[in-house]
């Protein structure tokens, strides 16, 4: 590790002098894997453009499918592989401890630059005092709605879930009867994968219902508040949710709210600045606001998502990685995803920019969102997280298709949690 932390110290200041002088002593051709939604793929090219310019470098983005689930699949078996052709990993904020053994300790490298991300930010990808990761925007869910939908009918942005259901039927069943057949009160992410493990966890403790498994390891889903959450949800498939929202990621929700066919919904950052696109039906109409409590009092919750970059141990063009891994999460570039993406950057001084707030107003205002970002359970579970997490979904769907109740699946989810756990995680 000391030759490879040297060999790091040895990147900035190579990437410097390729700079300076505006020509490579020898260029690598990098290989870069990442999930992509909206338009992050024709971004990227742009993204990396700069860097490229000033070390000489090129980059090839490998595009990996939008769920999280299957990307992480592929990443665990070119790892175990020790796939070399494979240079940099974007990554999850719930991976570091999984992976953490086939990525370059990043702490020599980056420490000017650490300090300048949000601090939980970083000590979520330091596993046994190592930076395995560094973050390269951040994220946290909100619910969008549409404002000319809302104003028409005299309505406010819900506070509860019941407020949601109540005004997202009323406006759906009103604009249906003006001819407006195709349109949804409320679209999400209900299939059967991490997306789903996000939602739930948003609907559970926004009722109480604790995190899944608690900081100290305790396994707490099973409770009345938690049942009460899912069963909630299960009410909204069919009667304010298409019944195909079970089958539904992140880019069905957005496809069926951005041409126009739906009055809310739940998504990430990155949908805000698609959905004011220019070929967007929704471009204009829309606001988005924190997610819903379960009654007044509760607090609400948003999974605390984001994205980091990762140099792989078996990269055989580790300088030229580094280099890259150091200026994606670097505030040019990260400024750059801000306004191009609407991704919401980890170095903290950027919500105070002023090219930001003009490009993405909404960047700052995302500030009440993160402010009440809840974790996954990945600390406190380690590497047993993804099975934790399929049981969850899996407890979860079961539910929502009606194959069960709320009560009898988080009942079994709990003895299924505790085999996983066994003597502790």
């Amino acid at each position: 590790m000391m030759m490879l932390t040297g060999r790091a110290l040895r990147t900035a200041a190579t990437a410097a002098m390729l700079a300076g002088l505006g020509a490579p002593v020898m260029a690598d051709e990098l290989f870069y894997v990442s999930g992509a939604v909206g338009n992050a793929v024709e971004n990227f090219k742009e993204l990396v453009k700069p860097w490229e310019e000033a070390t000489g470098h090129t980059v090839t983005l490998v595009p990996m499918p939008a769920s999280t689930t299957d990307q992480f699949g592929q990443y665990r078996l070119w790892l175990a592989a020790g796939a070399a052709d494979i240079d940099l990993y974007q990554t999850d904020v719930i991976w570091a401890p999984q992976l953490a053994d086939h990525f370059v300790d990043l702490t020599e490298v980056a420490k000017d630059l650490a300090p300048t991300h949000f601090p939980s930010i970083i000590e979520s990808q330091t596993v046994n005092g190592k930076l395995v990761a560094l973050p390269i925007f951040t994220d946290a869910p909100a619910l969008y709605y549409r404002t000319d939908l809302l104003e028409k009918y005299g309505k406010t942005p819900p506070k509860t879930w019941a407020e949601l259901a109540e005004t997202a039927k009323f406006i759906q069943d009103a604009e249906r009867a003006e001819g407006q057949a195709d349109l949804w009160g409320f679209v999400w992410q209900g299939n059967a994968y991490e997306g789903l493990t996000c939602n739930a966890l948003e609907w559970v403790k926004s009722f109480g219902g604790g995190q899944i498994v608690e900081p100290d390891g305790t396994i707490s889903v099973n409770n009345e508040n938690a049942a009460a959450a899912l069963e909630m949800a299960k009410s909204w498939v069919g009667t304010i949710s298409p019944d195909g929202v079970l089958a539904y990621q992140e880019e069905e929700a957005r496809g069926v709210w951005q041409t126009g066919n739906a009055v809310f919904m739940r998504n990430w950052p990155y949908a805000y600045g698609l959905g004011n696109g220019d070929d967007s039906a929704v471009k204009g109409k829309f606001g988005v606001t924190t997610l819903p409590v379960g009654k007044e009092g509760d607090t609400s919750a948003a999974t605390l998502g984001g994205w980091n970059v990762a140099v792989s141990k078996y990269s055989t063009k580790q300088d030229a990685a580094i280099s890259l891994a150091l200026y994606l999460a670097g505030p040019e570039a990260q400024k750059q995803r801000a306004i191009n993406e609407s991704n919401l950057p980890t170095i903290i001084s950027l919500y105070d920019d002023p090219d930001i707030a003009a490009a993405q107003p909404i960047i700052p205002q995302w500030k009440d969102v993160f402010l009440n970002a809840v974790p996954r359970p990945s600390a406190p579970t380690l590497g047993k997280y993804n099975e934790v997490s399929a049981k969850f979904w899996s407890a979860v769907h079961n539910t929502l298709s009606g194959n069960g109740s709320a009560a009898e699946n988080l009942e079994l989810l709990e003895l299924e949690l505790s085999d996983i756990k066994g003597s502790g995680w």
